[in-house]
């Protein structure tokens, strides 16, 4: 086996990487684009957005924008991510994911706070390859092993609830939701709201949540069971929503 073959050979287990791969995906530190033909992508947008709608990439963009443009010619473009999962310096955050394909528009969208009407852009997925580094960087830069991971397997709503979606879950939860988080907390254990100083949800999964707060007499944690497994994404919000006692999104 050469150098190459054993840096892009193929994981035994297809469901296991499709799972670390849509991790990488919904879990982006960065995003990169680059589009055939056209020089700068970003003409017209601020930045970009970047969602997982069950393992496409897909994009919000004003139309009449580069990308949107690009996205009605069916351009050919590679899309680079770097992983988000974990805590920041951790081994995991060094991997890539690479996905390749050809854009496509979806669909118009009007914003319901302004004027400005949006194409849903999605990248019609026909490769995707996970990088996975060491915790040292390895010569010159090169990835400890790539793996190329199945498209089936990879656009498997199995893979919906994936680790990065759940971490990235819980990160908006405790970053834009405080209010609500304290106010559930309040209701269930009867401490009047001024007292939570603050809350924290950890360790999500698709059976439960941990939640962690501070109230005037110190540190609280309790683990949420759910009545039963999430089955998809909008089950795990409908569970943690009727746990929570608490209007999240």
């Amino acid at each position: 086996m050469t150098q190459a073959d054993h840096r892009t050979r193929s994981l035994p287990d297809a469901h296991e990487i499709a799972g670390a791969a849509r991790s990488v995906l919904a879990c982006a530190d960065s995003v990169n684009l680059v589009v055939d033909g056209v020089a700068d992508v970003l003409e017209g947008d601020a930045e970009l957005g970047m969602q997982d709608r069950h393992g496409t990439p897909t994009f919000l963009s004003p139309v009449g924008s580069a990308l949107a443009d690009a996205a009605g010619g069916h351009r050919s473009a590679l899309m680079t991510v770097e992983s988000g999962l974990g805590l920041p310096g951790s081994p995991e955050r060094r991997d890539t994911l690479t996905l390749a394909g050809r854009l496509e528009a979806r669909e118009r969208q009007e914003c319901d706070c302004c004027a400005e009407v949006r194409m849903l852009v999605a990248l019609d997925l026909n490769f995707v390859l996970l990088a996975r580094y060491p915790a040292a960087p390895a010569p010159q830069g090169r990835p400890e092993t790539q793996y190329r991971v199945p498209l089936p397997h990879f656009c498997s709503p199995i893979h919906d609830l994936n680790r990065g979606y759940l971490q990235r879950s819980v990160e908006h939860a405790n970053n834009c939701h405080q209010d609500e988080l304290r106010r559930a907390v309040s209701t269930t254990v009867g401490t009047p709201m001024k007292e939570v100083v603050g809350v924290t949800l950890t360790n999500l999964s698709a059976s439960g949540v941990e939640i962690r707060w501070v109230d005037l007499t110190g540190a609280h944690a309790s683990v949420v069971t759910f009545p039963r497994p999430a089955e998809n994404v909008a089950d795990l919000g409908d569970l943690l929503r009727g746990e929570l006692h608490a209007g999240l999104c």
